[in-house]
């Protein structure tokens, strides 16, 4: 797209892309101690940044900053251009409490005064 632009112009783009990323976008993939940030994200993958990335496989954690979004399994990866593209098998949102093992009711009192 920006073929017609001068070498030191696109390379100026391309760093500024990139450095916008880091800013905005503060998702991160967590492969035991290593850590690596997530470029785009959807339904079935996610792409992390070519230089830097191993090919990940296997269990992995999902991160929007410190806070556990995700759990997921990695099958697949392919590299397209700066991006190496990576695909899930499974999906798995982390949950904040335990799962009850009893029906909540519809109405829940926050707390309970005593007189």
């Amino acid at each position: 797209m920006y073929e017609f632009l001068p070498a030191a112009v696109r390379q100026g783009l391309e760093d500024a892309r990139k450095a916008a990323l880091k800013r905005k976008d503060r998702l991160s993939v967590h492969d035991g101690d290593d850590v690596h940030r997530i470029r785009r994200f959807w339904d079935g993958g996610f792409a992390l940044d070519i230089v830097g990335s191993d090919r990940l496989r296997g269990h992995v954690d999902i991160y929007d900053g410190p806070k556990h979004l995700y759990q997921c399994l990695v099958m697949s990866s392919v590299d397209d251009g700066d991006e190496r593209v990576f695909e899930f098998k499974w999906l798995t949102p982390v949950a904040d409490r335990p799962a009850a093992d009893f029906v909540r009711p519809d109405f829940a009192p926050a707390g309970l005064i005593e007189g």
